[in-house]
């Protein structure tokens, strides 16, 4: 499978990945994103920033990219990176599909994205996703699995994501929400012709959301790779917004709050990518301190009671406006 290729890889950064939903499109949720992107959020100019970031993680390490069909022009920006440095061809490259951009290139829209797992949607968007990124897919993922989503029982489905894996794709899921361990469960026990159909999850984990603590290590045992998403918790555990326990062991590492975060993560035996959201040069190589950061126990006692309830967190996030 593709994220083997992840060995390639030596350096301590290797495990880190970048995502850019921040960077695909005008608005997103990140605290803190008004300040990074400033005024001019033009198609180039965040193509541009977009191909810098993406320059600053692969000589820093960084092996795996994330996008997906809701991030604006991510696979545009991303597909026009790769193809203009053709010798690059070690990195691992993964969408998603299943929700719809269609906040037309503005940060005010009143929709950003619809949500359609059906098997209509997977069609037209993995065309969409071929056209852009063509073989240089490693890993297509349904986006924001929940319990309730037809995607873990609609068999017309998963018998087209056989095929897709058949031919060479890795075929995973991404979940959201307080019961994202109920999903994770449900999917993997999604078979065809008795074999799994999922070999990836990406969930959201961090300091402050670790429900799905659990469920991602029931997934690392059944041979799945795990991916971590919003380690900041969309800008949360950043400064100047992160809590006073997680400043105080910066602090005491003398490194960012952002770095401290990460590392908390990294250290799950079950991570095997971390994602960085980074929207700048200089928060993407302070994000990645996180692969040298060493905390002892009497700090991750400290930063265990920053969790939250998962309800509280979720409900806190869908107030984050889009910026």
């Amino acid at each position: 499978m593709p994220f083997a290729r992840l060995a390639i890889a030596t350096t301590p950064t290797c495990h880190i990945g970048l995502g850019l939903a921040a960077v695909g499109r005008p608005g997103y949720i990140n605290l803190g994103r008004d300040q990074d992107l400033g005024e001019n959020r033009s198609v180039e100019t965040l193509r541009t920033r977009t191909h810098e970031l993406l320059d600053a993680a692969y000589f820093q390490g960084v092996r795996y990219f994330d996008v997906a069909r809701s991030y604006g022009r991510s696979e545009e920006f991303l597909a026009d990176w790769l193809n203009a440095r053709p010798d690059i061809d070690d990195v691992v490259v993964g969408s998603k599909w299943g929700y719809t951009y269609t906040a037309g290139w503005s940060a005010d829209a009143e929709t950003h994205e619809v949500k359609d797992h059906t098997v209509r949607t997977y069609e037209r968007q993995r065309t969409e996703t071929a056209a852009l990124l063509g073989d240089r897919l490693d890993l297509y993922q349904i986006h924001s699995v929940t319990p309730d989503s037809p995607a873990l029982t609609d068999k017309e489905l998963h018998a087209e994501l056989a095929e897709e894996a058949a031919r060479g794709t890795t075929i995973g899921f991404s979940t959201s929400g307080p019961a994202q361990a109920d999903a994770i469960r449900a999917a993997l026990a999604v078979t065809v012709d008795g074999e799994p159909l999922f070999r990836t999850v990406q969930s959201t984990y961090n300091a402050l959301e670790t429900s799905a603590g659990p469920a991602l290590a029931e997934a690392h045992d059944a041979g799945l790779t795990v991916i971590v998403k919003e380690g900041m918790a969309n800008g949360r555990l950043a400064a100047p917004h992160a809590p006073e326990a997680l400043r105080a062991v910066a602090e005491e590492t003398s490194l960012g709050c952002d770095a401290v975060a990460l590392a908390l993560v990294l250290r799950q035996p079950w991570a095997g990518v971390v994602l960085s959201g980074a929207a700048t040069v200089n928060h993407l190589a302070s994000n990645l301190h996180a692969a040298v950061v060493d905390l002892d126990e009497e700090q991750l006692t400290r930063l265990a009671a920053l969790v939250e309830d998962p309800r509280a967190y979720w409900e806190t996030r869908g107030q984050l406006p889009w910026h």
